[in-house]
């Protein structure tokens, strides 16, 4: 089954850094641009920030401009989420999914979703 699986997440205190990874099992991820999404309890899950393959990158929310960097390494399969200065209200579970090519502000244009990371920011 194609997946991509995330990793990196855990408790932190407010104004924090944490680094999430997003690694792809069984394909490769050089066609793809992938996205970060995150989805709080009672809440629909948003978009944070995605990266085309020709590595054009886009966030979502203001919130997390200037806080956010979404960066990919192709020989490690891989791409990363740098999230620096947290907040509480970023807690939520993060997920990665695939989309070929180009990013997309629709979040139901992705797919290979992974199973999440929680991420937790105490206050």
């Amino acid at each position: 089954q194609l997946q991509l699986v995330e990793s990196g997440g855990g408790l932190v205190q407010s104004g924090g850094s944490l680094r999430l990874s997003c690694a792809a099992s069984k394909f490769t991820l050089d066609y793809y641009a992938i996205g970060w999404f995150r989805q709080a309890p009672g809440k629909e899950r948003e978009g944070v920030s995605c990266i085309s393959r020709n590595e054009g990158s886009i966030n979502y929310a203001d919130s997390m401009k200037g806080r956010f960097t979404i960066s990919r390494d192709n020989a490690k399969n891989t791409v990363y989420l740098q999230m620096n200065s947290l907040k509480p209200e970023d807690t939520a579970v993060y997920y990665c999914a695939r989309r070929w090519g180009s990013c997309s502000g629709d979040v139901s244009d992705f797919g290979s979703w992974g199973r999440g990371t929680q991420v937790t920011v105490s206050s």
